[in-house]
């Protein structure tokens, strides 16, 4: 069985005594197996970082600039590659998968512009003779540790402008699905990067936490839950890190009474039920206002049912499995407990089997109506293929539920109206709103990045607000002495 190893300096590095299982979560089989690494390896990832940020951080931007054009150019040649790569360890459909990259490719393309990104400021005369100037600097070595449901989006939303930046590399991918993130790394350094720039370990919590108190790491980006997203900035912040730390959701989407259902509900089909559920832009929570609950179950209720669920290769799917074993047994016990709790269970999918894959992690979507705010279904993050209608009298009551929940990812509003659109983009406590757009997640030149119990730390990722995470601003105030101010010279110098 293959055995997929840590990737240091440009080749494999074999190190832990431990592995982890890696599973096709079509079939239930297991793959391949994944080393977790151990204090050693981080060591060893480090010490290599090091050496390559010497001359790294001295290089030119235009030259970094240069690398990151080839990457581009890679990174879509090898788009099919990466997919297979991605589905064949995740789930997800091919299609999907390929989306995916092109969201973490845009990135990449915003770090070709590094040179001007990198530029600071100046303002002569700020006393007399006296000048002053700022330059943005590379922090060191950074980390990014990524989470299973984007192997590939995420790390190119880190890894890139940090290395644009000027700073080495450490990535600690997922150890469900592992092997797009090194194909990634293997591209980069084809494209120009010096090897050991970026690192892979792999590994669980004995690795992060290595990483995190490791005296060399200068930053640690997260994506992944709330609760692990608080551990990685409380124990980062203890070691004098910078944290950038994204969490869970809970996103809604508003439907108002002018709003178009139609739009709303083809809208509401791929926001919810799109990779699974497994995204954290996913909408989860509908709220219907007035009398529209009715019409959009009525719309969405014979898309859901026509959704096709398959594996991956079938090019006809549309709704791959969820990644686990676990992930499944989660999804269809919180299901159950919305059944439970009093929820109208409209559309019923945990009875999903596909013949010949009748141990994969099948799910199909569920969609349950007259959700209330005390139950576990609205109050937790399913992460699966479950959409919730909840009924507000107004969109004062929507607003408030937008605003009361602890989660502040994204949200998104449907109507006609711009007063109340307006009102809506203002007044919402969220990190990205979508006005009409189910799933508002922004072009690379913002930034990506929630509010309230879905952050943690100052950053958001990629846009300039990664610039300013992956470096730190130095001010010159300068003052030179006179000097010899000659004209001309125009006799045979001598030297008397």
């Amino acid at each position: 069985m293959k055995i997929i190893k840590h990737y240091l300096n440009g080749k494999d590095y074999d190190g832990g005594e431990r592995e982890s299982d890696v599973f096709n979560p079509a079939t239930g089989e297991v793959i391949s197996k994944v080393q977790l690494g151990n204090q050693n390896v981080v060591e060893e990832a480090i010490k290599i970082s090091l050496k390559v940020l010497e001359s790294w951080r001295l290089t030119t931007p235009a030259k970094r600039a240069s690398v990151m054009f080839n990457y581009k150019k890679l990174l879509e040649d090898n788009t099919d590659i990466i997919a297979e790569l991605v589905s064949q360890e995740h789930g997800k459909t091919i299609e999907d998968a390929k989306g995916s990259l092109q969201r973490g490719l845009e990135v990449v393309e915003y770090a070709c512009g590094i040179p001007n990104l990198l530029k600071g400021e100046f303002s002569s005369q700020v006393g007399t003779g006296i000048d002053t100037f700022s330059m943005k600097q590379p922090l060191g070595i950074s980390v990014g540790i990524t989470p299973f449901n984007f192997p590939v989006m995420i790390p190119l939303w880190m890894f890139p402008l940090a290395t644009a930046c000027g700073n080495a590399f450490i990535l600690k991918p997922s150890e469900r699905d592992p092997s797009s993130s090194i194909k990634l790394v293997e591209l980069f350094e084809q494209a120009g990067a010096p090897k050991g720039l970026v690192n892979v370990v792999n590994g669980d919590k004995e690795v992060v936490d290595a990483l995190i108190e490791n005296k060399y790491v200068s930053s640690i980006s997260f994506v992944g839950s709330s609760k692990v997203a608080s551990y990685i900035y409380e124990k980062s912040a203890a070691f004098n890190k910078r944290v950038q730390a994204l969490g869970s959701a809970k996103n809604h989407m508003v439907i108002m009474p002018d709003a178009d259902i139609e739009q709303a509900s083809d809208a509401l089909i791929g926001a919810a039920y799109g990779s699974a559920g497994e995204r954290c832009m996913a909408i989860s929570v509908a709220v219907a206002v007035g009398n529209v609950a009715d019409q959009l179950i009525e719309s969405i209720a014979p898309k859901i049912n026509n959704i096709k669920v398959g594996p991956y290769n079938d090019m006809n799917s549309e709704m791959g499995p969820v990644v686990s074993k676990q992930a499944l047994e989660r999804i269809q016990s919180l299901v159950a407990s919305g059944v439970e709790e009093g929820a109208d269970l409209i559309i019923d999918g945990r009875n999903v089997k596909l013949q010949g894959y009748e141990n994969g992690y099948f799910i199909g979507p569920c969609l349950f109506d007259k959700v209330k705010e005390n139950m576990s279904i609205y109050k937790e993050e399913i992460f699966g293929p479950v959409l919730s209608i909840v009924r507000a009298e107004n969109y004062d009551e929507a607003l408030r539920m937008v605003k009361e929940n602890p989660y502040g990812n994204g949200c998104s509003i449907f109507t006609r109206d711009g007063d109340t659109a307006r009102d809506f983009s203002n007044e919402a406590n969220i990190g990205m709103i979508g006005v009409n757009i189910p799933i508002p997640v922004p072009v690379a030149y913002y930034s990506f990045g929630g509010w309230k119990n879905s952050i943690f730390g100052g950053h958001n990722a990629y846009g300039m607000e990664a610039i300013r995470f992956y470096t730190k601003v130095k001010t010159v105030t300068s003052k030179w002495p006179q000097g010899f101010r000659q004209g001309a010279e125009f006799k045979m110098p001598t030297l008397g």
